[in-house]
């Protein structure tokens, strides 16, 4: 009895269902109405853009050289973002694989100095950072240094961090930075292209952020996240 009042009770459903199925199917097949799709997606672009005009108007000597709210930041901080997380898998393989030379082993503040102490929250007071974390931290500063240099002197063929008219670039920068930008880039373009690279560049700055807040909450270190998101293949 209590099948038999299941079944018809979920008849209907399915018949619903089903319904909703068939009419989703044919309405894939119908001419989509552009001033109509997609109304959020058009409206967050519209301020975006809206946003960077105001700033030029406002910050003409900053707008010029890509500083601010422009597809330039962007592009710069996504590549730096997707740069960090190759970094951060690569600490993590040498520490899972012990590759760190006494890794545990402290810093000693007489010979190291006031730059090697870290606060510590839980104890309220002073330590200082274990020798792996000191070859980490002089390896992101060498790679700062790197981009730093690479602003400084960028090569004629390379992309450059900042606006130069200069630049034998400079006109491939802004005919690309005038087609990019808004919420969602052109999805329809595959391959190496501008479009790829800033939604790669998104993905990559978001995934620190949720990195950073996972870590924070379990109170563990962005290595240790990554080992365990990663089911601990590293270590």
């Amino acid at each position: 009895m209590l099948f038999t009042s299941y079944t018809s009770t979920m008849a209907p459903l399915r018949t619903l269902a089903a319904l909703t199925l068939a009419a989703t199917s044919v309405s894939a097949f119908a001419p989509s109405t552009p001033a109509l799709s997609r109304p959020t997606t058009a409206v967050a672009s519209s301020v975006f853009d809206d946003a960077v005009k105001d700033w030029g108007e406002e910050y003409p000597e900053f707008a010029k050289w890509g500083w601010g709210p422009s597809v330039q930041a962007e592009i710069w901080n996504g590549r730096h973002a997707m740069f960090g997380w190759v970094v951060m898998c690569a600490c993590a393989y040498h520490q899972g694989h012990g590759d760190f030379p006494d890794a545990d082993k402290m810093l000693n503040l007489k010979e190291w100095g006031t730059l090697a102490t870290i606060a510590d929250g839980l104890e309220k007071g002073k330590d200082t950072i274990s020798n792996e974390r000191a070859i980490i931290l002089i390896a992101n500063v060498h790679a700062f240094f790197v981009g730093i240099a690479a602003t400084i002197a960028p090569l004629p063929f390379s992309d450059t961090l900042l606006l130069d008219v200069n630049h034998p670039m400079y006109e491939w920068q802004v005919e690309r930075n005038s087609k990019l930008g808004g919420i969602m880039p052109d999805m329809k373009q595959v391959g190496i292209n501008p479009h790829a690279e800033l939604m790669n560049g998104r993905m990559a700055m978001m995934g620190i952020i949720t990195c950073l807040s996972y870590s924070f909450i379990k109170e563990q270190s962005m290595i240790d996240t990554i080992n365990e998101w990663l089911g601990n293949a590293y270590f």
